[in-house]
């Protein structure tokens, strides 16, 4: 047994051994134990970004904690499925690292498992693009995910590009940062799993992290992927704040049928690590999957899944 199996097999035997509330207890005293600039941080950007539940020592308020417990606790055979799908062993050591920061805020091992070669949704040696691509930027903000993808792969990697956006100033943004390229269409509409109207929830933080809602500011069209795109994407990005699972839904037909390249983003919220993957294994099993972190070592984010058909 190789070192980062062995790791992980310990770590899944601590977490199984011990009770939800052992768990919990445990890791809030870890917490409890760190330094004050790092608790500083990490209770910062739950206040910001609300992904992950509530965490303030002060106020004893320690929700997001009991979530990772929880999390690990219920889900510790879903983590083992998906460690056993990962295709390469950069994805099992990142998975390793992330639930052990979880559970020990251990950030050494998320350091090393950070991907510092290709910039984020273009890794090469996983993701390949031809002319014949027809990519669906779900979540396109200003457009920097596009340009990535002609940076990294050249302005004949793709035959059409749909864009798919809800925020206003971010949309202007994208307009004018896609305006030479040719064959890109921006559609101003929310993608989730079913037609309705839904809300914009602005976060004062950032547009980037602006959310679909039942209620909030403005009232944008929510469409499904299958409804709305007459075209079959051979490539589907998302990175939508946490709605990634509705949006997924909405595309079932689409994943079933043509197994297109799924880039998604897996960590808004303790339980998308295990729960995305094992969405799209129930629509298509014949992807290979991946998993690469773009994010810092305090508290690992910007985690996408790749999807990827086998044998391409």
């Amino acid at each position: 047994m190789n070192q980062i199996d062995k790791k992980f097999q310990e770590l899944v035997v601590s977490i199984a051994r011990s009770k939800k509330e052992e768990v919990f207890n445990d890791i809030k005293e870890k917490y409890k134990r760190l330094p004050k600039e790092i608790k500083f941080s990490l209770e910062d950007y739950y206040r910001k970004f609300t992904f992950w539940g509530k965490l303030n020592e002060e106020k004893e308020e320690y929700e997001s904690l009991y979530l990772r417990a929880e999390t690990l606790k219920e889900h510790l055979e879903d983590f083992l499925w998906l460690y056993n799908k990962l295709t390469d062993y950069r994805s099992k050591k990142l998975l390793y690292s992330i639930l052990n920061n979880w559970y020990t805020f251990t950030s050494e091992e998320v350091r090393k498992s950070l991907e510092y070669n290709y910039i984020q949704y273009c890794d090469l040696d996983i993701l390949k693009l031809n002319k014949n691509e027809i990519i669906v930027d779900i979540g396109a903000y200003t457009g920097d995910s596009i340009s990535s993808f002609i940076n990294e792969y050249g302005v004949d990697c793709y035959k059409k590009i749909i864009a798919y956006e809800i925020t206003p100033e971010s949309i202007e943004t994208l307009k004018n940062s896609t305006k030479y390229y040719p064959n890109i269409e921006i559609r101003k509409k929310a993608v989730i799993n079913e037609e309705r109207k839904v809300f914009i929830n602005l976060n004062e933080e950032s547009f980037s992290a602006n959310k679909v809602e039942n209620e909030g500011e403005e009232i944008v069209e929510g469409v499904t992927l299958d409804k709305d795109l007459e075209d079959n994407p051979t490539l589907i990005k998302m990175d939508i704040e946490g709605g990634e699972t509705k949006a997924l839904l909405g595309a079932k037909e689409k994943i079933e049928n043509n197994t297109p390249k799924l880039l998604i983003s897996v960590y808004h919220g303790y339980e998308d690590l295990w729960k995305i993957p094992r969405m799209i294994e129930d629509m298509n099993n014949n992807y290979n999957y991946y998993l690469r972190c773009y994010g810092t070592e305090l508290f690992p984010t910007e985690i996408i899944l790749y999807a990827i058909k086998k044998c391409e």
